[in-house]
């Protein structure tokens, strides 16, 4: 199964141009933070997670997708800033990973759950990102 995992992310890769990479992780960020924002109290109770929490992570996540459509959108995609993108999106997946596991929250196995798969989701744009930034 990862082979195939891979080999769909590796084909996916090669498919995406740079400005659709950075377009789908503006809207799946800022999709992320606004449920967030918006639904802080239900998946706060969900995940096991304090709503204040929620609803700063929300904020920021609203405006990293914002700098990254803006990024996405203009005429020449500046090399720089997609660098910055992917870097903040790996410190996140990493960062995600070592919460979900250091045992500083006390998230629900729901939120555990969620810790990880976004995690890995973060990951993957760093990887479509990358490779098409090297093309």
């Amino acid at each position: 199964m990862t082979t195939l995992a891979s080999g769909s992310l590796a084909a996916m890769t090669r498919r995406v141009t740079l400005p659709g990479a950075l377009l789908l992780d503006a809207a799946v960020t800022g999709a992320n933070g606004a449920a967030y924002l918006l639904a802080a109290g239900p998946l706060g109770d969900l995940l096991g997670l304090s709503p204040t929490l929620l609803r700063l992570l929300g904020a920021v996540l609203v405006a990293f997708a914002l700098a990254v459509w803006l990024t996405a959108t203009r005429p020449a995609v500046p090399r720089g800033a997609v660098v910055a993108i992917v870097a903040v999106n790996a410190a996140w997946a990493v960062g995600s990973v070592v919460v979900a596991i250091g045992g500083w929250t006390s998230p629900t196995t729901v939120g555990t759950l969620w810790i990880v798969a976004q995690a890995l989701v973060v990951g993957a744009f760093v990887e479509l990102q990358a490779t098409a930034l090297r093309r």
